[in-house]
């Protein structure tokens, strides 16, 4: 019998802290279910209190919402989204909260399920599907959420939500797009919160334009160069004349130059004033978001970045994907096209897109939904097209970092021999790329391993496995 080592031991204790914690998130999760059924009871009540009084139903609804929320000293939007919720689920969706009450889901996913189902609900009352859908709604999305978090469930109920019901989403997008606009509320400090209210797909691609833009001021603002600041005349005749100072270089003009004294002529000499300064650019010790701060100020205010961020920003640009059916595209029919990681979108925005962009792929689907080819009409490199048609985002499970963030990586390290086919090669984000480096020692580094479908198993340091599948491309319910 093999003697059990210290490293053993070690390792045993970590399984055992990481269990414990994983329980008692689901014990957490059981307790939120049985808040949720406390609500469904004052729900009940409410509804008596209303059948005899009617008149008073908004006062009614409000004092109950305030009392609510004054014992628990959560906002009152928070706990009008709390008892929405609960009457949700306990008359429409009776499969998520069983899964809810034994811990299969957590609050986060039973809220993001919710959201996503009310174009359902909205058919349903509309007569445009039967009310059975709901039930395959509820199915394809619990399916799903017992092996992704929250968020990833959100995007996913949206798709499934959007098969289901087809022409609903274009109707509530072209709808909603009316309520778009821009607010402002003071937060105390001198700051205030600005607000926008945008269609989905500009919203993400000025998040992400700010994004690049502030990752290239933090990684260039080292390199900036002091400002000499003024020049002046050398009355003395030993300086520089501005013809020697820059002799082979048609485009300088001393006249509008903003260092040289606007009067100075060809021939004659100038230096720098002995008593005057060099100006130096504050040392930039912003943080990430401070940055992303101050260019959205600079790109509303005077449309361009100001001078103080650097050159080097003009020309970049939001990103976003978007996926389309050539039928949608070409007019045929009008089934809402997917903004890759977060949902349905318009197949208005998604043709207009289009027309103004180059680097479309067309995508070739197997039976199952599942990306197997793609061909384009831009000189990209295929392999990363399909690799980013098939990710969409970063593949560690749980992760919604989009491609575009993130690194092709090798699942079998190509130092160690690894080979740069689709089938060892994936999207990772920075944070989770650094997990699997050869450089972290084995008791911390993880190890990935990548089927011929695209799914990708994960071995933890602790000896756990877990399990990320390729995004599909079209949903069966």
């Amino acid at each position: 019998m093999a003697r059990r080592t210290d490293f053993d031991i070690d390792m045993e204790e970590r399984r055992r802290v990481l269990d414990a914690w994983v329980e008692k998130k689901r014990q957490i999760a059981m307790l939120e279910a049985e808040a949720m059924g406390v609500l469904v009871e004052q729900i009940g009540l409410h509804d008596a209190d209303v059948a005899e009084n009617g008149f008073h139903r908004d006062a009614i609804y409000r004092s109950m919402v305030a009392e609510f929320s004054a014992a628990s000293r959560i906002p009152t939007g928070s706990v009008e989204y709390a008892f929405t919720d609960a009457l949700v689920v306990s008359t429409a969706l009776p499969e998520v909260r069983a899964a809810f009450a034994v811990g299969r889901v957590s609050a986060g996913h039973v809220r993001e399920i919710v959201r996503a189902s009310a174009i359902v609900s909205e058919a349903i009352r509309n007569k445009k599907v039967d009310p059975d859908v709901m039930g395959l709604y509820e199915a394809a999305v619990l399916m799903f959420a017992d092996r992704e978090t929250a968020a990833r469930t959100g995007a996913h109920a949206k798709q499934v939500a959007a098969a289901l019901v087809g022409e609903t989403v274009t109707d509530r997008h072209k709808r909603a797009a009316s309520e778009r606009c821009v607010k402002v509320r003071s937060v105390g400090d001198g700051l205030a919160l600005l607000s926008a209210v945008l269609p989905e797909w500009a919203a993400n691609a000025i998040a992400d334009r700010l994004n690049q833009m502030s990752r290239h001021v933090l990684n260039s603002r080292d390199e900036r160069e002091p400002v000499l600041d003024p020049w002046s005349f050398d009355e003395t005749g030993d300086g520089l004349t501005v013809d020697d100072f820059a002799p082979d270089d048609p485009t300088f003009d001393p006249f509008v130059d903003p260092y040289v004294d606007p009067y100075i002529g060809h021939g004659d000499t100038f230096a720098l004033d002995p008593d005057a300064e060099i100006e130096h650019i504050p040392a930039d010790d912003r943080t990430g978001d401070q940055v992303q701060a101050d260019l959205f100020t600079d790109l509303l205010l005077t449309a361009d970045p100001s001078a103080a961020h650097g050159d080097g920003l003009d020309h970049i640009q939001g990103r976003i994907q978007v996926t389309i059916a050539a039928t949608t595209l070409t007019g045929a029919d009008d089934r809402p096209a997917e903004l890759d990681g977060y949902g349905p979108v318009h197949p208005d925005i998604a043709r207009g897109l289009a027309g103004r962009n180059t680097g479309w792929s067309r995508l070739f689907l197997d039976p199952d939904g599942m990306v197997r080819e793609t061909d384009t009409y831009s000189p990209t490199e295929r392999m990363r097209r399909f690799l980013r048609a098939r990710d969409q985002h970063c593949r560690f499970p749980g992760c919604r970092m989009p491609v575009h963030r993130c690194d092709i990586d090798h699942q079998h390290d190509h130092a160690r021999g690894g080979k740069t086919r689709v089938d060892n090669l994936a999207h990772l984000c920075r944070s989770h790329h650094a997990l699997k480096h050869p450089d972290i020692s084995d008791a911390h580094r993880w190890t990935a391993q990548q089927r011929q479908d695209g799914t990708i198993t994960w071995q933890s340091p602790l000896g756990h496995t877990y399990t990320d599948h390729a995004p599909r491309r079209v949903m069966f319910v």
